[in-house]
């Protein structure tokens, strides 16, 4: 573990990103401009990718840093099995859930019952297969669909805000299921899906398109949405949620819905519509 790593075990994750938060949706010119400069050098963002290619015409960093994409930069799949990567980034990992278990890193996993909240909410995926997806600063930062689902029901799991970065995934047990989170579960053809959007270190804000930003506020309790015949119904591709500045989606699958994708592995770099997986 790096000293950077251990850290974060004792510094206030939640007045820190309450902090960055501030400053992300800042309207000072000055500040605002540095920011994007800054991270728009130091980890190479594409802006001609972008529907607004100016980083001058940002309000503020935040829009910046949830900025829409030309139409057409991303395309799906078009084999109509195909289940989509939901996003851009880099597969921290993927694979089969065994037992219940998650593999995270070198040794370290934890269980689906503690991403999710519940036993019951982990019982459809206890033999299904899982992809972790980080999005790094320099990423597109919005969640799409996988494939066609209703929702049903939102968790808001509430916890902590530890970095997501290599080294911690490598370094703290169980991450994933120690950070705030936002699990959206969906209905499908082929039974339940859930992505789970996770916070990090100065990175903790999840908007939904059904509902806006969720987190923060954070939770001090299990928070539960019941959306059952309401009718929000997303497309395979359409946008479901983003990242306020930051982290990682994990997607689960029931067991027998889809086989991953070959090639899939850890570090793989990947890119919003491409094959996730293939339909059983």
């Amino acid at each position: 573990m790096s000293p950077l790593t251990a850290l974060t075990y004792v510094l206030p994750h939640r007045a820190l990103s309450s902090l960055a938060r501030a400053l992300a949706y800042s309207t000072n010119p000055s500040l605002k401009q540095w920011l994007i400069d800054t991270v728009t050098r130091k980890f190479g963002v594409d802006l001609s990718e972008a529907a607004e290619p100016d980083p001058n015409a940002y309000p503020t960093f935040n829009a910046f840093f949830t900025r829409a994409l030309k139409p057409g930069a991303r395309l799906p799949d078009p084999d109509s099995n195909a289940l989509l990567m939901p996003a851009d980034g880099h597969i921290s990992q993927c694979g089969d859930i065994v037992d219940g278990r998650i593999f995270q890193a070198k040794g370290q996993a934890y269980t689906a019952a503690e991403l999710l909240g519940s036993e019951a909410d982990a019982a459809p995926f206890a033999d299904g297969v899982f992809a972790t997806v980080y999005l790094s600063p320099r990423d597109y930062h919005r969640v799409h669909m996988p494939w066609a689902g209703t929702l049903r029901e939102t968790v808001h799991v509430p916890g902590r805000l530890f970095s997501v970065g290599t080294d911690a995934v490598a370094s703290v047990p169980r991450v994933f299921a120690r950070n705030e989170r936002l699990a959206c579960h969906f209905d499908t053809e082929f039974g339940p899906m859930v992505q789970v959007m996770v916070g990090a270190l100065l990175v903790s804000g999840v908007e939904t398109v059904w509902s806006g930003v969720e987190i923060p506020a954070y939770a001090d309790a299990i928070t539960r949405k019941d959306y059952r015949g309401k009718g929000i119904a997303l497309e395979r591709f359409a946008e479901m949620a983003r990242f306020n500045y930051g982290s990682t989606v994990i997607v689960l699958l029931p067991r027998g819905a889809a086989m991953l994708a070959a090639g899939l592995a850890a570090e793989t770099p990947v890119r919003l519509g491409q094959r996730l997986a293939t339909r059983a």
